[in-house]
């Protein structure tokens, strides 16, 4: 009977969606990071229970032909890339894969789902980093990346998924905590002050925000300094997070240099943003994404689009030039007044935004516009789009939808009620509908929508990350 620390040989059948290579043995089903498909592979037995195991590779024995160099000396330690494994044109196809395995598994959805879009830039593409600040096991303060599973820092003086300004700012952040002797935050003991730090390249300039327990940083006036000699154009926030939490940021913002926002352009329209205001990670994919998305919810300019979810409104921007007129709504406050500024320096009287909860807002749009050609975007969080929002389009009568999506597995189950092939029980569970015998995408039921297209885009290059627009047509009653 294998145990934990035995040495496994055996060969890779698939990778999961988190990127692991799946090894079935002894009746045990392993997932071991940093395998592919095909591989002969020898790995150590970290952990099994009922049936699932888990293990650290040890040597490829026999590599698969996608197999290549990884370019990042923590790759396998740090829980973020865990992809650089995989030739690029297999990534794309993987993650197609990872889509539609959650469709069929979780949705009830089995159809086909084509390659992702790729990204011009397979390295060196995020516009955001962002890094805990802790302490090693000597105490002594250490920035880098989360190891997979653990809040266990992972020190690293670059990121090949970031752009060179990231490497500048690491140095640039550890010269400062080494000639300060400021401490990084401890998460056992509570103690410390530099939690994270956060920054945004937009149109060239940066916001950097450090995340500390207090607002008094010492010395930051030399931090200011350190960074005005390796960016030209910054603003820096110091913000407060004192409580025992997973969240990187807390609600008190102190600017300390700079004017806090930086404007850019986009696709013929002006935004700015600010520290918290959401924006896609990758450039250059977020302008086709966008792009696209904005084509299946416009036409003959007599459509009323509401963009939900909507942050610092270029999307409903782009929709506003292009439509009767568009609505934004936006929970967060700072990127809401982003879209008011927005919607001033473009002269887009028809734009609309709404600061508050999709699921608040949304039903008083809907009664006022429901006479017009509605078309409606959705972009939530990774948590998907919230149960009562989904009910609501249901009974809205709403002909298209358009939906993205960052995480495949809360999209199939909101597609899934979409589509009808989901409905809740008496006690609120997603089960099957029995009255639905395809599987293919489309709505077998009046007042359900069907799938009319579906295509992922890679946003995030080397990661398990994947990003999908859906778009919908109602079926009528």
């Amino acid at each position: 009977m294998l145990q934990k620390n035995d040495s496994v040989c055996a060969v890779t059948e698939a990778i999961g969606s988190g990127g692991e290579g799946i090894i079935r043995h002894e009746g045990i089903t392993f997932f071991v990071p940093a395998c592919l498909p095909g591989e002969k592979v020898r790995f150590k037995v970290l952990k099994i229970k009922d049936g699932i195991g888990y293990g650290k590779l040890e040597e490829v024995l026999t590599p698969a032909e996608e197999r290549v160099r990884e370019k990042c000396p923590v790759f396998s330690r740090c829980g973020g890339c865990c992809l650089q494994h995989l030739d690029y044109s297999y990534q794309l196809v993987h993650k197609s894969k990872t889509v539609q395995d959650a469709l069929r598994k979780i949705g009830g959805l089995d159809i086909p789902v084509p390659t992702a879009v790729k990204s011009e830039r397979e390295y060196g593409y995020r516009n955001k980093l962002q890094m805990p600040i802790g302490v090693d096991k000597d105490g002594n303060t250490v920035l880098g990346f989360y190891a997979e599973r653990s809040h266990r820092i992972i020190p690293v003086t670059e990121c090949a998924i970031h752009p060179n300004w990231s490497k500048e700012l690491i140095a640039t952040l550890t010269q400062f905590i080494r000639e300060t002797g400021v401490k990084g935050y401890d998460e056992g003991t509570k103690r410390g002050l530099l939690r994270h730090i956060v920054a945004r390249e937009i149109g060239g300039n940066f916001i950097f925000t450090l995340v500390a327990t207090q607002s008094d940083v010492p010395n930051i006036a030399y931090f200011v300094e350190l960074l005005s000699q390796k960016f030209a154009s910054f603003t820096l926030y110091i913000n407060v997070n004192d409580k025992d939490t997973n969240v990187i940021l807390g609600e008190e913002m102190h600017l300390v240099h700079g004017k806090g926002f930086f404007e850019t352009t986009e696709q013929g329209i002006r935004y700015e943003a600010g520290p918290v205001t959401f924006l896609q990670v990758n450039d250059k994919v977020r302008e086709k994404l966008y792009k696209d998305a904005v084509k299946t919810v416009t036409g003959d300019g007599d459509e009323v689009i509401i963009d939900a979810y909507s942050g610092g409104g270029l999307m409903t921007a782009m929709c506003a030039k292009k439509a009767k007129r568009a609505y934004g709504i936006e929970l967060e406050k700072e990127a809401s007044a982003c879209a008011d500024e927005l919607k001033k320096k473009n002269g887009l009287t028809n734009m609309q935004n709404i600061c508050g909860k999709v699921e608040d807002e949304l039903p008083a749009v809907l009664q006022k516009e429901r006479d017009e050609k509605l078309r409606l975007i959705l972009d939530p969080p990774r948590a998907g789009i919230a149960r009562s929002v989904v009910k609501a389009l249901l009974l809205s009568g709403i002909p298209k939808l358009t939906l993205i999506s960052c995480n495949p597995a809360t999209l199939a189950r909101d597609l899934g009620i979409l589509t009808g092939r989901l409905i809740e029980n008496e006690k609120g569970e997603l089960i099957k509908n029995p009255a639905c015998v395809g599987m293919d995408g489309q709505a077998v039921l009046d007042g359900y929508y069907g799938i009319e297209k579906i295509q992922p885009y890679d946003m995030f290059p080397q990661t398990k990350h994947v990003e999908t627009l859906v778009c919908l047509a109602r079926k009528a009653d």
